[in-house]
């Protein structure tokens, strides 16, 4: 308990009292983030807190990590590096989504074949119990990690709430890998979670700096690295562990269920109404819940809490329910709130031109 207590408390100070030096930098050198189409914001804000983030996470890490885990810990810190170079890059002057990608590329590579954060079955999903190609659970690896990167790299879009999430993820599973005896990841989990709540204090509304894609990015990798070696992990604890879950990949989507529903979603439907899922739109679930007429303080609060009762409900069956099952209720729920939501707004657009039309 000491260690995490450590980590935490020296992540959130370094980056507590880093952020109004950042700020003033980016005021005066003219580092904004202005508004835009899509902008759930109105005015120009800073967009350079992940570099404090950043500095208190790996600061942290490399104080606190038992010397003899650091050797497992070096490469990812390396790949932390590479992600932080490639957002700081397009915070100050936009990059292509090509080099974005192939930086992270780069970054999970170095993780899946240095740090033994990789899958290694399928765990029973989809019915699929054998082993296959190691090369095929290679590419599965860095797939997925490069799918939750960007899942959560989507949800950063209102005051708070990439932040909560990131907060919340990294709380439930630094505890985990606690109770298991990972200290690696455990010194990792607590590290983000102190600097992403110093970083909190300046994003909550009306935010004094947003966590740029140097943060988002940067907290993407870590919740896809701590999901990862979760589900690896939990599958080789004895079957008498405490701490054991059935039905790993099921929990671990109900861990991190907002950044995953959020995104499959947005690309289906976009697919779906013959569009390219990369072209970006305001059908995300924050944007959603802003257009419904949520503040971003109260949107964010809404998803923590529905992410919460997802993990609460993963956590409390299963082992009652078959893992296909918990996913299955998992997706028609999160489906049908969404759809409860769109036909808020939907009804809220046509009220408002409505009103419209009688004014004139």
């Amino acid at each position: 308990m000491e260690l995490i207590l450590q980590c935490f408390a020296t992540a959130f100070t370094l980056t507590y009292f880093a952020i109004p030096s950042i700020i003033k930098i980016a005021l005066d050198k003219n580092l904004m983030d202005n508004p835009g189409e899509r902008s759930s914001h109105e005015v120009s804000t800073p967009s350079l807190g992940g570099f404090a983030i950043f500095a208190g996470v790996i600061f942290a890490i490399v104080m606190w990590a038992p010397t003899l885990v650091f050797s497992q810990v070096q490469y990812l810190l390396g790949a932390f590096i590479i992600i932080f170079l490639i957002g700081a890059k397009d915070d100050i002057a936009p990059v292509s989504p090509t080099k974005k990608l192939l930086a992270q590329v780069g970054a999970t590579i170095i993780i899946v074949l240095n740090s033994n954060v990789e899958l290694h079955s399928f765990y029973g999903l989809l019915g699929i119990h054998n082993s296959l190609h190691p090369g095929f659970y290679l590419f599965v690896s860095i797939f997925t990690i490069l799918v939750l990167i960007n899942a959560f790299n989507l949800i950063d879009g209102i005051d708070g709430l990439a932040a909560s999430i990131g907060a919340l993820i990294c709380t439930v599973l630094g505890c985990w890998f606690y109770l298991t005896g990972q200290m690696e990841f455990t010194v990792v989990a607590f590290a983000t979670v102190g600097g992403i709540l110093a970083f909190l204090r300046y994003n909550i509304s009306p935010a004094q700096i947003f966590m740029g894609d140097t943060g988002s990015l940067l907290i993407g990798m870590i919740c896809a690295i701590l999901i990862v070696k979760f589900i690896d992990t939990n599958y080789n604890l004895p079957a008498d562990n405490a701490y054991r879950f059935q039905g790993g990949p099921a929990v671990a989507i109900g861990i991190m269920i907002i950044p995953i529903f959020d995104t499959l979603r947005v690309f289906i439907t976009r697919i779906m109404r013959g569009i390219s899922p990369f072209k970006p739109d305001r059908r995300h679930i924050h944007h959603l819940l802003v257009d419904v007429g949520f503040n971003h303080m109260e949107a964010t609060a809404i998803l923590v809490f529905v992410n919460s009762c997802f993990i609460l409900f993963v956590f409390s069956f299963h082992a009652l329910l078959n893992m296909h099952w918990i996913i299955l209720i998992m997706g028609l729920v999160a489906g049908a709130l969404t759809y409860y939501l769109h036909k808020r707004v939907r009804t809220r657009s046509q009220m408002k031109n409505l009103q419209l039309k009688e004014s004139l």
